[in-house]
């Protein structure tokens, strides 16, 4: 089987997922899974297009790069025994940043490897761990060709006016910049859109990605115009752990008068914030919407209020509404979330239908509402390995 590795590495975890190409590429993976405790006892769980489920523990040792190799290695190994005849032609990795430069998926050189560990300061959760990936790949596999799929490229249309900070000149020269993220979802979902909304995907629309990472972009004619993330993945609606935006004199405060350094800024605003920090319970919105606490119910309320401010201002840079997307693990999955944003936003026009939502239908706007309103499962995998063939022109 000629097939297409798409992989999404994390610090302790490696997504992957294994898509057939003869003659096109596949709808749905042939095996897909992950690798979870990475750096600690890391176990892979796999699953087949049949339906077939398998977990084992996975041997890993040695520094980080070194164990996302062993993990990628066992993870050959149970792909190998599940298609005998299996030929990995290449491979597709999520690499969070592209900086300015790069607004396309790009073959992955080892001078352009080189440049992409620039971009690690940019988002240091995430782009050392897609890279180690792929040193994993060139060290296991050498002979076949890598691509890197930027979350940052979509966001390469938006006018200059939305991506600039009002900081000096010389900064700004510098690449400080409103980058955007969670690209490749984005692109996904926008082209599900004309079959389930027609016309109006052409128009004025806002996604919401919510999930443990959360943002939200508008787009005009299907291209991205502004996004609530900008310089980083910190910035914009509130996370899991994550505070989302803060008024950069917070920051100073913390500095000048609590002593903070940045290490510390860091693991408060990217590990001790968002959801979990305001509900002193988790960071999992399924457990704060089954919770009877009230710094729950704080927490899921503060997380729609922020939701439904910023939809107010990608209207606004839109240039109007026509319709309104869920995507991610909450809005796909939280009915309640959902409905609260439409509560706050019907100025808009917005209604739900509340069966609909409740039975998580992928339109699910009332009858009378002036905007679409819809659930589309992003599947940011696919979205990968469509560019990975498309690229190699494989």
């Amino acid at each position: 089987m000629r097939a297409v590795l798409v992989l999404n590495a994390g610090s302790s975890s490696l997504k992957f997922a294994l898509y057939a190409l003869n003659g096109e590429l596949a709808a749905a993976p042939a095996i897909s899974g992950q690798v979870e405790g990475i750096g600690a006892s890391p176990e892979v769980t796999i699953k087949t297009a049949a339906g077939e489920r398998i977990e084992e523990a996975v041997d890993t040792a040695g520094s980080q790069g070194e164990q996302h190799r062993a993990a990628l290695d066992h993870v050959f190994r149970l792909l190998a025994t599940h298609n005998p005849d299996l030929d990995i032609v290449a491979a597709g990795h999520r690499i969070v940043h592209g900086g300015e430069r790069y607004s396309a998926p790009v073959v992955l050189s080892p001078e352009l490897i080189d440049e992409l560990e620039d971009f690690v300061p940019l988002a240091p959760l995430h782009q050392p761990h897609n890279l180690r990936a792929v040193h994993a790949v060139s060290a296991l596999l050498p002979a076949i060709p890598q691509v890197g799929c930027f979350d940052t490229a979509f966001h390469r249309s938006q006018p200059a006016l939305a991506q600039a900070f009002a900081l000096p000149r010389r900064l700004t020269k510098g690449g400080l910049k409103r980058y955007g993220f969670h690209g490749l979802s984005y692109d996904y979902v926008a082209r599900q859109l004309p079959e389930l909304i027609g016309a109006r995907a052409q128009g004025a629309v806002v996604i919401a990605h919510l999930g443990n990472g959360a943002s939200m972009c508008a787009l005009r004619n299907g291209r991205s115009v502004a996004s609530t993330m900008g310089f980083t993945a910190v910035e914009g609606l509130m996370m899991g752990t994550r505070s989302g935006s803060l008024d950069p004199g917070v920051l100073l405060y913390l500095m000048e008068e609590k002593g903070m350094d940045a290490r510390a800024l860091t693991r408060l605003l990217y590990k001790e914030s968002g959801l979990l920090g305001v509900s002193g319970i988790s960071q999992d919105m399924r457990t704060l919407l089954a919770s009877a606490a009230p710094e729950a119910k704080e927490a899921v309320d503060l997380f729609c209020y922020r939701i439904a401010r910023e939809l107010g201002s990608l209207t606004a840079a839109a240039g109007g509404l026509d319709a309104l997307v869920f995507t991610g693990g909450i809005g796909e999955h939280a009915a309640p979330v959902r409905a609260q944003v439409a509560a706050l936003s019907a100025w808009l026009g917005l209604e739900l239908d509340a069966a609909a939502n409740a039975g998580h239908a992928q339109r699910i706007d009332a009858a009378g509402s002036r905007v679409a309103v819809a659930v589309v499962p992003t599947n940011e995998e696919r979205m990968i390995a469509r560019y990975t063939v498309e690229t190699l022109h494989l």
